[in-house]
């Protein structure tokens, strides 16, 4: 009995990612450091702006918003992460078009989620319990970086979409 065996076409290489796009998927990265490092210190009882009252009053720090002010610093950083991979050359999907969609996805929830951040941060309630003077100025400039990630995350996965979208019409 002989048993045919095909080969599959093996569909062309796909191209890396350019340059300024791995840039962007680093400095979204970076981007989320610093707001990330100042809910860290927060959550550690660390000087940032809010009383003792209000940080046991408001954020329950000690307490539950410990875990609740880490996790976001956590999240937040990994979600930031996951642009590195879409200009990875190491890492290969097995479906690029699933992970383009993932990818746009991603993307609108990190914009999302960063311009959130902000809005949050600059209510009026938020702004009641900061002092005024240094704390302000360290608080701006650890959230700042955030406005960033929405232009960057959106070029990067327009360069992997593009990208992918060659592979498949080639």
């Amino acid at each position: 009995m002989d048993v045919m065996t095909t080969a599959l076409p093996t569909p062309s290489a796909v191209p890396s990612a350019p340059p300024w796009a791995r840039r962007a998927a680093h400095a979204i990265a970076l981007c989320a450091v610093p707001s990330g490092l100042w809910r860290i210190a927060m959550a550690s009882g660390i000087y940032v702006g809010y009383s003792n009252q209000v940080l046991r009053d408001v954020f329950d720090i000690p307490g539950w918003g410990i875990a609740y002010v880490a996790g976001l610093a956590v999240i937040s950083e990994l979600a930031a992460l996951f642009p590195l991979l879409l200009v990875s050359d190491r890492w290969k999907p097995l479906r690029p078009r699933t992970l383009s969609r993932l990818a746009c996805t991603a993307s609108a929830v990190l914009v999302v989620g960063a311009l959130w951040q902000i809005a949050v941060a600059l209510t009026v309630e938020s702004q009641t319990y900061l002092a005024s003077g240094p704390a302000q100025t360290v608080w701006a400039l650890t959230f700042a970086p955030l406005l960033a990630i929405p232009a960057l995350m959106t070029a990067v996965t327009w360069s992997y979409a593009e990208r992918h979208r060659v592979r498949t019409h080639a």
